[in-house]
């Protein structure tokens, strides 16, 4: 699991502001505000950032969700740590809201989020993560 001070930095794309309707699958209905932040895979491997196959299917805070805040103020909730590259992976590949995948459209509109955005993902202990729109 991470640990306090484990932090990485991504650079936002169109499907990662655009989740619920930049898709390359027609699997289901298209939803606006849906987004999330990605996981590089190296960095899941690095810091143990696991999803739900990890956790038998159960939500653990410390383990596959967490408290989390902006340093702007603008974003507070649970993000849980979810997808995978193949089925049953236990590593995580993304970062949203628990249970909400439009957790986060509110705050990327609001800091004016687009293609190209960068965000510093830190956690200040293992239970709570802060993100810096850079």
């Amino acid at each position: 699991m991470p640990n306090q001070g484990n932090q990485f930095i991504v650079e936002l794309t169109e499907t990662h502001i655009g989740w619920g309707t930049h898709r390359h699958t027609n699997s289901r209905p298209q939803i606006e505000g849906e987004c999330y932040i990605p996981i590089p895979s190296s960095v899941a491997h690095q810091f143990g950032i696991f999803n739900s196959n990890y956790t038998q299917g159960e939500d653990i805070l410390g383990q596959n969700i967490f408290n989390a805040k902006s340093t702007d103020g603008y974003f507070g909730g649970v993000v849980k740590t979810s997808g995978n590259s193949q089925a049953g992976d236990p590593y995580a590949k993304n970062l949203s809201g628990q249970g909400n995948l439009r957790a986060f459209n509110d705050w990327f509109n609001q800091m004016n989020v687009t293609v190209g955005t960068k965000i510093k993902v830190e956690w200040i202990s293992s239970n709570d993560i802060i993100f810096t729109i850079i």
